[in-house]
């Protein structure tokens, strides 16, 4: 008597591992596209606070400008770097978020005291499309 014994065979098992396979290598770069989108995030709502925190500066003190630079202290951040330049001798200020972790290194984001939103620099997403100049990209086109 002959019994069949029970189990996989190796092309059974070669098929399921290239289709994990495909599966994973287009679930990863989504999923790494997803965090980078959220992680930026943290540049953009930095930075509109930190322009309402200048903005409660200059109306307390009638200029951006502290004996340190700028008024306000800038946000600490897990994913961005930040830095503020004062414009005319403290009427006016640039603050900007630059990334500093692998996930947002190239990424870069500007506001002034005009409130004018600045995308400049895209990191893995590429070059800046025309309208950067005044606006947040958050997401690749």
């Amino acid at each position: 008597m002959h019994t069949k014994s029970a189990g996989f065979t190796l092309i059974e098992l070669l098929v399921t591992l290239i289709i994990v396979g495909i599966l994973a290598s287009i679930a990863v770069p989504a999923y790494q596209d997803y965090v980078r989108r959220s992680a930026l995030t943290e540049a953009t709502n930095d930075l509109a606070n930190y322009r309402i925190a200048m903005e409660q500066f200059y109306q307390d003190n009638m200029t951006y400008a502290s004996g340190t630079g700028c008024g306000a202290p800038l946000p600490a951040g897990s994913y961005f770097t930040f830095s503020c330049t004062l414009n005319g001798g403290g009427t006016g200020f640039t603050a900007t978020a630059t990334g500093s972790t692998s996930l947002t290194n190239g990424f870069s984001y500007t506001i002034n005291d005009l409130n004018v939103e600045a995308t400049t620099g895209l990191g893995v997403w590429g070059a800046l499309p025309p309208d950067a100049g005044s606006t947040w990209i958050v997401a690749p086109s």
